[in-house]
C-alpha cells in the first residue's frame, strides 16, 4: 500500500427544482477541495473561517465516510492530513454535506486504489445520504435525474444547460432535518398523482431544454414548497421579483434556505442587481453549471 498526495475536488449542487423532489439535481460552480498529504496522524485543517468549527480529527464526516468505505473491504486507512477549502454555504441547500460524501468515498477510493466505478460510488452515496439528487450531480456534473431506492439506484444525466443561474443566499441556516420535519408523512392518492404529473411534466421539459414549461411546473409544485415556504418568508417576494423580472422560474435550493432561479442567458445580471437592491442583507450571487462534477488531481506517492 502506498501514501498519497492528491487534491480532490467535489462540485456543490442544487437539488429538487421544485417537484422534482429528492429526484432532480444539478452542479454548480462552488466547490469543496481536500489536498490530501501523509501524515502520522489524521488532521483536517479547514483553509478557510467558513469552516472553522468543523471537526478536525476522526469525527470529521469526511473521515467518517471514508473510513466506512473502508471497513466494507476490510481494510485500514493509512494516516493523512486534509487541508479542506469549500466555497459551498453551509446548511444553506446547497450540497455540502452531499459534496463531504461524495469526498468521503473518494478519498478512500484513492487510498485504497479501490478502482470504484462511477455507479459504485453512486450507490454508496446515495445510500449514506439517502437520496442521490445532491451526490449525483456532485459525481457527474451537470444535470441528472434519478431514482434511489432500496433495490437499485438508476440516474439518466440531463446534459449541461446553457441558463444563468442566480441565487437568493439568506444570512440564515436551515438544518435539513428541520427541512424534512414540516413535510407531511402521507398524501392522499389523487394528490400524489397529480403532483407526479407535475414533476413528470417538469424533467420532459428540463431534457427538451423547454425552461419555460420547467420554470412554470417549478411553481406548482406540491411534494415541499408548499411546506417548506413557510420556513424561508422570501420565497414569495423572490418569486414575485424575479417572475416580473424575466426569469424561467423560482425554486427553493433542495431543503433551502437559499432560493434559485434560473433565467435565459444574458438576464442574470439585471435580476442578481435587483434583488441585492431588495434584499440587502443577503447574498446575492450569479451562479454557472459545472460541467466536471468530481475531479481528482495526483501530487505525488511517498512508498511505505
Amino acid at each position: 500500500m502506498s501514501k498519497k498526495s492528491f487534491r480532490i475536488t467535489v462540485p456543490g449542487s442544487t437539488a429538487n427544482l421544485g417537484p422534482g423532489f429528492d429526484s432532480v439535481g444539478m452542479a454548480i460552480n462552488r466547490y469543496l477541495i481536500l489536498d490530501v498529504t501523509p501524515s502520522n496522524e489524521w488532521l483536517f485543517v479547514p483553509k478557510v473561517s467558513e469552516l472553522a468549527g468543523l471537526p478536525k480529527g476522526k469525527d470529521n464526516l469526511i473521515y467518517k465516510v471514508a473510513s466506512s468505505v473502508a471497513k466494507d473491504y476490510g481494510m485500514d486507512l493509512l494516516p493523512h492530513r486534509v487541508e479542506v477549502s469549500s466555497d459551498i454555504p453551509l446548511s444553506r441547500g446547497l450540497g455540502s454535506s452531499a459534496a463531504a460524501i461524495v469526498a468521503g468515498i473518494e478519498l478512500a477510493n484513492q487510498l485504497l486504489e479501490l478502482h470504484l466505478s462511477s455507479e459504485e460510488k453512486l450507490r454508496r452515496a446515495s445510500n449514506i445520504e439517502g437520496h442521490l439528487d445532491n451526490v449525483a450531480a456532485s459525481l457527474y456534473g451537470g444535470l441528472i435525474i434519478g431514482s434511489h431506492r432500496e433495490d437499485g439506484t438508476d440516474m439518466v444525466h440531463g446534459g449541461y444547460p446553457d441558463i444563468d443561474i442566480i441565487v437568493y443566499i439568506p444570512n440564515y441556516e436551515l438544518e435539513t432535518k428541520v427541512a424534512r420535519s414540516v413535510l407531511p408523512e402521507q398524501m392522499e392518492y389523487k394528490q400524489a398523482v397529480l403532483a407526479s404529473g407535475i414533476s413528470n411534466v417538469l424533467v420532459a421539459a428540463l431534457l427538451t431544454d423547454n425552461w419555460e414549461l420547467a420554470g412554470k411546473m417549478m411553481a406548482k409544485d406540491l411534494f415541499h414548497q408548499p411546506y417548506r415556504g413557510k420556513l424561508v418568508p422570501e420565497l414569495e417576494m423572490v418569486y414575485a421579483l424575479a417572475d416580473e423580472l424575466g426569469a424561467y422560474g423560482v425554486a427553493l435550493s433542495g431543503a433551502g434556505p437559499t432560493i434559485i432561479c434560473f433565467a435565459p442567458k444574458g438576464k442574470g445580471t439585471t435580476i442578481q442587481k435587483k434583488l441585492q437592491e431588495r434584499f440587502t442583507e443577503a447574498r446575492i450571487e450569479i451562479l454557472k453549471v459545472d460541467h466536471e462534477g468530481l475531479a481528482i488531481e495526483s501530487k505525488c506517492m511517498v512508498d511505505m
